[in-house]
């Protein structure tokens, strides 16, 4: 089979489209021919070398895709050849540890393209009990555009955040792939969504998927923005993908009790804080990373009705994978790339 792999750790240029031994699967698991499959930022930071300086080469990149059931081992039942699957993208690799949620708890819980091959492959073998049947008739690419943006948002927004009908939600980067997400995810339970941008072209993309209040924070400071439209009273819930010097902003306007979510930092990783400010007001401060299968099954139905979308930037054949890489490392994408082999 053919595959976008690295040999060692660069830029996009190390990425090289090669034949690979076709994988077989074992007991419980299911071979799967890739249809289509999702580019991360995280995809970018692994080939750097900045995730997993200790993999082996050559190392198989990708953690989303979305396929047609080819073939199955041992124990595996619930399948037709035929069926089209979306791969989690991350899970337990020791089967004991099955059940243990949420699943980034698990001590074997691994990410592949991260701990493991990935999903850059014309081929790939996935555990049974980690591939979700895709009954939402809609295309490839965009289903291939959801799994960890779509499972970081509604484990931050729903779970963690605890988000519900009438609270108003501050979603930071909200052009970003999760910002985009829990923006949608936020709308869907009734939720009032303020969220911020960076330019002009990212104000549309958050207005096309709902936001309700937006600021350009390079024309406008966003802590005094939403301390006029919430009338001094501060969010219910924010959910901070930035961390950095921005975390401290962030906890700035919530209100008394209310709730932060932790899940990104693209500001930075460290950040500091008024404690006595925190614990003072009875803020809660929470991380998260992403959900569980069973939290993207239950938002099948959601998708299929079109309340939650991706925003693809382009389709690419799988030989082109080191464009795609390049057009991220550069910042040129305005969405998900996807993948076809």
């Amino acid at each position: 089979m053919k595959a976008a792999v690295i040999h060692q750790f660069g830029g996009p240029e190390e990425i090289k489209y090669e034949e690979l031994k076709m994988p077989q699967p074992g007991p419980g698991e299911v071979l799967v021919k890739t249809l289509a499959i999702g580019t991360n930022r995280l995809d970018h930071y692994v080939r750097l070398g900045e995730i997993s300086p200790d993999i082996t080469f050559p190392h198989v990149l990708g953690s989303d895709a979305v396929g047609q059931v080819i073939n199955w081992g041992k124990d595996v039942t619930g399948f037709n050849v035929g069926d089209r699957v979306i791969s989690m993208p991350g899970y337990p690799l020791d089967p004991s540890e099955v059940h243990v949620r949420p699943v980034t708890v698990a001590s074997s819980y691994a990410i592949p393209g991260v701990h493991t091959q990935g999903t850059y492959a014309e081929y790939i073998v996935v555990p049974a009990q980690w591939l979700l049947i895709d009954n939402t008739d809609l295309p490839v690419e965009q289903i291939a555009a959801l799994p960890v943006p779509l499972l970081i948002a509604i484990r931050s927004v729903e779970i963690v955040g605890e988000v519900k009908a009438g609270d108003t939600v501050l979603v930071q980067a909200g052009a970003s792939s999760t910002g985009m997400m829990s923006i949608q995810v936020a709308k869907a339970l009734g939720a009032r969504v303020v969220t911020t941008v960076q330019n002009s072209s990212s104000v549309e993309i958050a207005q096309e998927f709902g936001a309700d209040f937006i600021i350009n924070t390079s024309e406008q400071d966003f802590v005094s923005a939403i301390h006029e439209w919430t009338e001094g009273k501060g969010v219910d819930v924010a959910i901070d993908n930035l961390g950095g010097d921005i975390l401290q902003k962030t906890i700035n306007v919530v209100r008394p009790e209310g709730i932060i979510v932790s899940m990104g930092f693209m500001a930075g990783t460290q950040a500091t804080i008024d404690v006595r400010n925190f614990f003072f007001t009875q803020k809660q401060l929470r991380g998260t990373l992403v959900g569980d299968i069973e939290d993207f099954s239950r938002w099948l139905p959601a998708i299929k009705k079109g309340l939650i979308r991706p925003l693809v930037d382009s389709t690419m054949l799988l030989s082109q994978a080191a464009n795609a890489h390049e057009r991220i490392a550069n910042n040129q994408a305005r969405g998900a790339i996807i993948l076809i082999p």
